[in-house]
């Protein structure tokens, strides 16, 4: 049985990436420091499951990590350990930098320290490409990173490439377009919208809506993520999307229109309101995803009306998710310091 870690593994995409995993019959190793995003929610019946193990941990602690390398013996690392949102970046960017670069920084010495080959699986974003006006970006476009998130993350794919040529390890990068689905943390747009809707809130979208973005389900993402450890060459960058881009005004309808169809208990403050602007907001990311296709013969299946309504459907069948997160850190918003 194939042996892998999955950093972050408590997260909205690392969690969803375990179950996967396990129900492909991996041994799966969870290292995550739990903090405020990660939710034991997320991973609460994988103890049962002897395929499974979890540490506490942040990356910055070498020794642990290497110490865990060498116990398990994995084949691979999936690094999804990050701070992920741009509005507490732009509130603190020191976190990202801790986390995102110094993480990165200390799991590659700590690969390095382990001595044996494994394939290292970073996963990145597509917002390293910064603003995407018309077109779509490639794995050779230029990096163009706009907030304190998208450059600490970009500044973890060039150290990743570094290690790459200079110490030979054996690692591949990929950048994906937005995810939503289950068990995401709900200051992200979608399951803040479908919580306001399901709580008789207003809709809060920036702006005037007008910013685009490239949507995917994440179980799309998982199983790409996947191929990419299986069959993806060394060295090399793929991006991850789904060609589906709509602005966030679009999103926010189409959730409206679910929530009427799906719960009946609509309250009258459930309307779409426009709030201040995020600083440096970017317009549009747009990934271009022929590599990927070419190459793996990978491609998004889950629509996203398919998708959105399989996302209503968990949070309205799950509401005790959004309970097992604090308000707090949620229901502020953030990420208007200037």
């Amino acid at each position: 049985m194939k042996k892998v870690i999955v950093t972050g593994g408590s997260g909205f995409i690392g969690s969803n990436l375990i179950k996967f995993l396990l129900k492909k019959k991996y041994f799966v190793i969870n290292i995550d420091d739990l903090k405020y995003s990660a939710n034991p929610y997320n991973t609460k019946n994988l103890n049962k499951n002897k395929n499974y193990v979890f540490f506490k941990a942040n990356l910055n602690n070498k020794y642990k990590i290497t110490k865990v390398l060498k116990k398990y013996k994995p084949n691979c690392i999936f690094n999804l350990a990050a701070e992920t949102h741009v509005d507490r970046s732009i509130d603190n960017p020191y976190n990202f930098i801790h986390s995102n670069i110094l993480g990165t920084y200390n799991l590659l010495e700590a690969i390095l320290a382990y001595g044996r080959k494994i394939k290292l699986i970073h996963v990145s974003t597509d917002e390293v490409y910064g603003d995407v006006i018309r077109g779509r970006s490639n794995e050779e476009s230029s990096y163009k990173p706009s907030s304190p998130y998208s450059s600490t993350k970009a500044s973890a794919d060039h150290l990743v490439r570094a290690y790459i040529r200079t110490y030979k390890i054996s690692a591949i990068i990929s950048n994906c377009c937005n995810n939503y689905g289950p068990n995401q943390f709900p200051e992200k747009f979608i399951p803040k919208l479908i919580f306001n809707i399901l709580h008789n809130k207003s809709l809060p979208v920036y702006g005037k809506g007008k910013n685009s973005r490239e949507w995917m389900h994440v179980q799309d993402h998982c199983e790409a993520l996947l191929l990419i450890y299986l069959k993806g060459e060394v060295g090399e960058s793929y991006n991850i999307g789904s060609s589906i881009n709509l602005k966030n005004i679009d999103i926010a309808k189409k959730l409206l229109q679910i929530g009427k169809m799906k719960y009946s208990k609509i309250g009258k403050k459930v309307k779409i309101k426009f709030v201040k602007d995020r600083p440096g907001h970017d317009i549009r990311y747009a990934l271009n995803n022929k590599k990927i296709f070419k190459k793996l013969r990978w491609k998004a299946k889950i629509s996203l009306q398919q998708g959105l309504m399989q996302t209503f459907n968990w949070y309205l069948n799950n509401n005790s998710f959004f309970a097992s997160v604090s308000k707090n850190l949620y229901i502020k918003r953030l990420g208007l310091k200037t």
